[in-house]
């Protein structure tokens, strides 16, 4: 419903396509995950190692050594959390390691619309992800009647060979940044060599170039505005469905601020307060004018009737 208005006011284009994905905080601790296997906490997990090392009775630091060097220790194979498995460990933006879900934005690289929003778990790879979302978004654009996006921005964490060949197989234009790899062997992948080659052509040219820029702006403004300055980096709920209830509400208010921008000049709050307090000032500013204004006609007035009765007095007769 919100697209279609955006459709109507001329603010979706629906051509080219950005993609992106961020991690949002789950409502999970990880303290508080359990094997998957037999459902045992972390402690009791590491309690029955320690035994099984013929430590007993373990102490906590006899726990913190068995722990400390231990490979795989986060793996989401093992563990997961019981009031909230859709959540995965990962690791965040600022470096620390949480219980997280990814979201992943489609947005509009003509006028930074979001057309469509996929969520998974946390530690989902981005080359396992971007199907889905150009999936929704082609859906997208099929709803609204318009024509299937044919040109594709991501960053580099999407560049591989099963892409490659999605693109090329389907005859779209890519431009995703390639990751220095060095020298590469391209025997047996001919549709991959062709798809990559044709993506590096595209992106070293200037409308790749430019298309890299806007996305920066476009893709990381979506996120921004929704999760940093909307509060969404931390979810207070559980599940993948209600969460993404959640979140279209979220991204549904974004792209109606496209539209209120277009309309009044600011498309948030805080833009439109700011707009309010320059507009009041205005009209204080030409409130003070116009007292001026009338002060200094009614000084002219005066000066004009005394100008008046002084040539009254004066004699008409000749010199």
């Amino acid at each position: 419903m919100v697209l279609e208005i955006l459709e109507k006011r001329g603010l979706l284009r629906g051509k080219t396509i950005g993609i992106d994905a961020t991690t949002l905080e789950a409502n999970a601790a990880l303290r508080s995950i359990v094997r998957r296997e037999d459902g045992a906490g972390y402690e009791e997990f590491l309690e029955k190692l320690a035994r099984e090392s013929g430590i007993e009775p373990p102490t906590r630091s006899d726990l913190a050594k068995i722990d400390r060097k231990r490979p795989r220790k986060g793996s989401n194979d093992d563990w997961t959390h019981p009031h909230d498995p859709d959540a995965q460990i990962t690791k965040m933006k600022d470096g620390r390691t949480h219980l997280a879900h990814k979201s992943e934005h489609a947005v509009d690289m003509d006028s930074g619309a979001v057309m469509a929003v996929t969520l998974h778990g946390g530690a989902a790879g981005d080359t396992r992800t971007l199907s889905v979302t150009m999936e929704a978004a082609c859906e997208q654009a099929l709803a609204l009647r318009k024509d299937l996006p044919q040109e594709w921005v991501a960053d580099k964490g999407y560049h591989c060979n099963e892409t490659m060949e999605l693109m090329e197989e389907l005859q779209l234009r890519s431009y995703i940044s390639e990751p220095d790899r060095g020298q590469r062997r391209w025997k047996g992948k001919a549709t991959a060599r062709d798809g990559t080659y044709a993506n590096r052509r595209r992106i070293r040219g200037s409308r790749g170039r430019n298309l890299m820029r806007r996305r920066g702006e476009r893709v990381e403004r979506s996120f921004a505005h929704c999760l940093e300055t909307g509060g969404m980096r931390r979810t207070w709920l559980r599940g993948h469905e209600n969460i993404l209830k959640r979140y279209l509400v979220h991204v549904a208010g974004f792209n109606l601020g496209l539209v209120m921008r277009q309309m009044f000049g600011a498309g948030t709050p805080r833009r439109a307060a700011g707009l309010a307090g320059f507009a009041q000032y205005l009209c204080a500013l030409a409130r003070a004018l116009a007292g001026r204004v009338h002060e200094l006609f009614a000084v002219v007035a005066a000066f004009g009737a005394n100008i008046r009765g002084h040539a009254a007095l004066q004699p008409t007769g000749p010199c």
